[in-house]
């Protein structure tokens, strides 16, 4: 292997370390940026019906109530 082809296999693993460094440093802010969403806000759109709720609380021994 020529001197230049193994320069240039050097550059080309640099240059893959650099970009998957910042790809996942740009994937890290991504998913980590700050929002205003809570659990508790996006409960509504997948709980189950109060009826279903209460009669699960109850089967195990829980207590259930409608803070809505």
């Amino acid at each position: 292997m020529p001197w230049w082809e193994t320069i240039l296999f050097l550059i080309a693993v640099v240059v893959a370390i650099f970009g998957f460094l910042s790809m996942v440093g740009v994937n890290k802010r991504w998913l980590t940026r700050g929002h205003n969403r809570r659990a508790e806000d996006l409960y509504d759109d997948y709980a189950d019906s109060p009826r279903r709720q209460k009669q699960y609380a109850r089967e195990h021994g829980g207590n259930w109530r409608n803070d809505s």
